[in-house]
């Protein structure tokens, strides 16, 4: 079933995530626990025509490569749970392939330079793309959220630790 799959992919950042968090540890995990957190996103001048009609959009999917994670995992103990779970299975930066991504809210864009909200993101993240989120495309009324069910209400509260580093 892998015929014709290329054995690496390579991609290039297309910005950077600016953000006051300097560390892993006591982050927020999700942008619904960082609620009112500002940042900015740094398009690169060679991508900014990209921009065109994004300011209509209130909120943007970012899709980042975590720099810092050091080491792949397939089973893990996530933040928001004390057992182990497959690692697919969890928004865990210790992946095959390190790719996060945030929906955070668009407050403006100057020029190349797009202010964020919700941010819970760190500082000097490499950008790898960003779309616009679309509640008609992006929301699935009666989802089932597995075992993140018995976790409900608690990302707010929940911050990073060096699990992951």
């Amino acid at each position: 079933m892998q015929s014709n799959i290329p054995s690496k992919i390579s991609y290039q950042p297309i910005g950077i995530i600016h953000t006051s968090f300097r560390n892993i540890e006591d982050m927020p995990i999700q942008p619904a626990g960082a609620a009112n957190i500002r940042g900015s996103v740094e398009i690169f001048e060679e991508y900014s025509k990209g921009l065109k009609d994004l300011d209509g959009f209130s909120h943007i999917i970012l899709i980042y490569h975590f720099h810092q994670a050091k080491s792949a995992k397939l089973v893990v103990t996530p933040f928001l749970d004390t057992l182990p779970h497959g690692v697919f299975a969890t928004r865990a930066p210790s992946r095959p392939n390190p790719i996060g991504l945030s929906v955070v809210r668009l407050l403006k864009i100057e020029q190349n330079i797009l202010h964020i909200e919700n941010t819970d993101i760190l500082n000097d993240t490499p950008l790898l793309d960003l779309k616009p989120y679309v509640p008609e495309f992006d929301q699935h009324p009666g989802e089932n959220t597995g075992w993140l069910k018995q976790a409900k209400g608690r990302v707010e509260n929940t911050r990073s630790d060096d699990r992951f580093a």
